[in-house]
This record gives C-alpha cells, structure tokens and sequence, in this order.
C-alpha cells in the first residue's frame, strides 16, 4: 500500500472569515456592568482604546478585586480617598507608561476607564504617594 505524501503545510480554513461589520458591537463586562465597544474607523486614536477589553479580562478573571482586598492599605478618616481609588489611579498610571506620580493628573480627567474599574474618581498624586508610603510601613522584610 502506498499513501500519498504528508504534507508539512496543511491546509487552512477553506471558508473565508465574516468580515467585520462597523454597525456590530462586542460586550464587555466589566465592574461597572456591562458595556458595548464598538468600532468607529473615522475615531480619534487614543493609547487606552485596548483597556476596556483588559479591564473585562480582570473582572471575568477576579483578578482586580482580590487584589484590592488584599492590600494593606487601610484609612481610617472619612475624608480619606478609597481603596480601590488610590490602587485602581496608581494602575492606570501604569497602563499608561507614566513614570512618575505628578502624571497622574493626566488621568483625572478620564471618567470613563475609571468607572469601568469600579473606581469613583482618579486620586491626586499626592494621595497616591502618600497611600503608597503608607503601604510601605505594613512590609515586612523576608528572613
């Protein structure tokens, strides 16, 4: 019996993918429920267009709230921004490549990956530092 020879490249899909149509949406679920991106190919072009659908991986994941919850952060003053406000600012200071604490005031004028967080507001920089340093009392050297 002789077979036909292997081929090192098999074939792909025979059927051509759908196209993407611009009057589609995807849904998202994030903290602040669910949310519908859609694609407008005429829109400005921004460097956080991607974080709805991260944002949708940490909370299908349960990544972004044990995480909250497991900091040792704690206030004890009404006045005192939340939690999830200082960690979730200093995240988004990350995500966006900032490399020092006065960059966070680039983010307090965005509303809306804040709430897509769960966030209530983008804290100052000097909140942020000050949350941070008060983190750094709770660390304990490893022996």
């Amino acid at each position: 019996m002789i077979l036909p020879p292997v081929s090192a490249h098999p074939e792909g899909e025979s059927e051509s993918p759908e196209k993407y149509s611009e009057d589609s949406h995807i849904e998202l679920e994030t903290f602040d429920g669910k949310v519908f991106v859609e694609w407008d190919p005429e829109g400005a072009v921004t460097p956080l267009a991607q974080l709805p659908f991260f944002i949708g991986f940490l909370k299908v994941g349960c990544r972004f709230e044990p995480w909250v919850e497991d900091c040792p952060l704690d206030y004890r003053s009404n006045n005192a921004p939340e939690k999830v406000d200082v960690l979730g600012s200093i995240f988004l200071s990350v995500l966006s490549g900032h490399n020092r604490f006065s960059h966070l005031t680039t983010l307090i004028s965005d509303s809306v990956n804040s709430k897509l967080l769960g966030m209530n507001k983008v804290v100052s920089d000097d909140s942020a530092r000050r949350g941070l340093k008060k983190m750094a009392l709770f660390i304990v050297p490893a022996t």
